[in-house]
Parts: C-alpha cells; sequence; structure tokens
C-alpha cells in the first residue's frame, strides 16, 4: 500500500474496506499530466490543465466516505476532469454497477476517459463518459444511487440533481466553501449536513 494511502488512513480519512481498496488499486499517478507524475503522492489539488485540478487526496477520501458507495451501485460523477474518482468509483461499483461520468470540457472528457481505461473501467461497460453541463445531471441514467460532484456550486444544489436522485440516495457536493451531505427521504426532503472549510474550482453553469 502506498504511504499516501497509509497516510490517509492513520490520519482517519480513510475507513472503509471497499475504499481503501480502491484507492490502493488506483494509483493517483495515473491521472495526472505526465509532468505532474512525480507529485503524485502529494496531499495537494494539482493542475490538471483548462482551469481544473486533480482534487486533494484526503478531500476525494473524505468525500468518498461520505457518500458511502456500494458495489452494484448507478453513480454520476459530476466534474470527473482527469477520471480518478470515476476509477476509484468503477472499482468499488464494480461489473454490476455504473458511473457515468460528466464532464464540461471536451478535452478532459477524452483525457479522463483513456485514463479510466487503463483499468479497463470503460471497455467493461462499467464507466461511461459524457460532454456536458453538470449542473443538470444526466438524465439518460438516472435514477442514481449517489451522486458526487467534485466542483464548488455558489448557491443551492440543484434541483435536477435533486430530483436525478433514488429515494435514500445520497449527495455530496461543494457549496460555497463547505462540503454538503444529503439524503433523500422523500421526493422533497432531504436529509442535510454540512463540513466548512474546503476549497475546490466552481461548476460552470451554462446559462
Amino acid at each position: 500500500m502506498s504511504k499516501l494511502v497509509n497516510s490517509l488512513i492513520e490520519e482517519g480519512y480513510l475507513k472503509t474496506d471497499v475504499i481503501i481498496e480502491a484507492f490502493d488499486a488506483v494509483s493517483r499517478i495515473e491521472f495526472l499530466p505526465k509532468e505532474l507524475e512525480l507529485e503524485s503522492e502529494a496531499n495537494v489539488a494539482l493542475p490538471i490543465g483548462y482551469g481544473q485540478t486533480i482534487s486533494q487526496p484526503m478531500v476525494v477520501a473524505f468525500m468518498l466516505e461520505l457518500l458511502d458507495p456500494k458495489e452494484g451501485h448507478n453513480i454520476l460523477d459530476v466534474g470527473s476532469g482527469s477520471g480518478w474518482t470515476t476509477a476509484l468509483l468503477s472499482h468499488i461499483v464494480g461489473k454490476k454497477g455504473k458511473v457515468v461520468a460528466l464532464e464540461r470540457i471536451k478535452e478532459l472528457v477524452e483525457f479522463g476517459k483513456n485514463n479510466v481505461d487503463k483499468h479497463g473501467f470503460v471497455k467493461e461497460g462499467i464507466a461511461e463518459f459524457y460532454q456536458g453541463d453538470g449542473s443538470k445531471g444526466f438524465s439518460d441514467k438516472a435514477p442514481y444511487d449517489r451522486i458526487l460532484v467534485s466542483a464548488s456550486i455558489a448557491e443551492e444544489v440543484p434541483k435536477e440533481l435533486k430530483d436525478q436522485l433514488k429515494l435514500g440516495g445520497k449527495i455530496v457536493i461543494p457549496v460555497r466553501n463547505s462540503i454538503v451531505y444529503l439524503e433523500k427521504e422523500n421526493e422533497d426532503d432531504f436529509y442535510r449536513e454540512e463540513f466548512p472549510g474546503f476549497t475546490f474550482v466552481p461548476l460552470v453553469v451554462n446559462r
């Protein structure tokens, strides 16, 4: 197990066996531009081009633990970037599950897709990549068991994302400088928790 994964376990960010196994199997180095590969073990966000970043490993671990993904889940990954979170989630959901990766920037859709298929997740039909406005979700593959958003929104969680979530489903999404956890209790009511003190690139919304 890498030094990074061990430190995330020791610091209490990684707790769940299936998430630890995913972090161990899916190395961050495979999702970075060549010139940044030596930084893969650093617990910091790193640029991946087009004004976007690959999130800090600590933050990814924190968000995935909140998300609580399971084998067989149908998951929407908004702001998939270089594909790291998509690959981690694909490893967890397995062949009975599906991860729909949604990214606004065309070049990053291709970069992410190629990176994720280093593990065969695209070929096996587990991960699918689409270009689109993340704030609208992706209704074609809804409803989702889980929705992960890796870019910050300035206001409230978009209604489209809430509508595309199954009853009992969970959303983890940055709102301003907090990570927000939502669990769908019925069509209009969500249990909500907020964890302040985080920084993300903004989710670009097409008006």
